[in-house]
């Protein structure tokens, strides 16, 4: 018996609307886990990234280890990366995140580092001139003028932690990477496609959010010839 002429699911199309149609919470829910576990490994790593940043350019000898050991962090496979977690975090999304933020740290503190470093001494002394402590000539000054570089740092970052989230799906946790994984395993073609895709419109759509941020908060760059 063959298929119905409008049944794509039965022909195992990879365009499908009625793929889309059916399995609208499933992808909504594999969307969501894609979200939260990138938003919450970039994040993590910003939080850890500002301050190794600041260290490697206040302790000109911390530069090497710092930017030594992200490195050497980034290099990791991902597999063997979450195999040397599994023992810490076991099979769950905490093992993903901590990854992920691993694999984040090298482009966050070299770029970060980077605007630090770009920063012009002269515009540091008038600051200190102008009366600025360490913290507000930090807040106030060299931070707003290295978020250029920064914000690089983190398009970037953003855009690897959504393509590396799908790797989760070897222990459960990959948000479209599940349903990329199980698809393959079944030559399920609609699932496979419309997984892949909803992966890239979330990384050009976070690309293109962070690109937005960048100009909004530095107004001053749009001004340069």
């Amino acid at each position: 018996m063959t298929a119905p002429p409008d049944d794509c699911l039965a022909r195992n199309e990879w365009l499908c609307g009625a793929y889309l149609s059916s399995r609208r919470e499933i992808l909504w829910d594999a969307v969501v886990q894609h979200l939260q576990l990138t938003v919450a490994s970039v994040l993590i790593g910003l939080v850890i990234a500002v301050p190794l940043a600041l260290v490697a350019r206040h302790r000109r000898w911390a530069a090497g280890p710092v930017l030594g050991v992200t490195t050497i962090l980034y290099t990791v496979p991902s597999l063997a990366m979450f195999s040397l977690l599994l023992p810490v975090y076991g099979l769950s999304a905490s093992l993903v995140v901590a990854g992920l933020v691993l694999y984040s740290l090298t482009l966050l503190v070299r770029n970060i580092l980077a605007g630090l470093r770009a920063v012009p001494e002269e515009t540091r002394q008038a600051a200190r001139g102008m009366g600025y402590g360490p913290l507000r000539l930090l807040l106030a000054v060299e931070l707003p003028l290295a978020l250029p570089a920064a914000m690089a740092g983190l398009r970037i970052a953003t855009v690897s932690a959504v393509s590396l989230v799908t790797v989760g799906a070897i222990v459960g946790y990959g948000g479209l990477g599940n349903l990329i994984y199980s698809g393959m395993n079944t030559y399920f073609k609609a699932q496979v496609l419309t997984a892949s895709v909803l992966c890239v419109v979330i990384a050009v759509a976070a690309d293109l959010l962070l690109l937005l941020a960048q100009r909004v908060l530095t107004p001053w760059t749009r001004r340069q010839p």
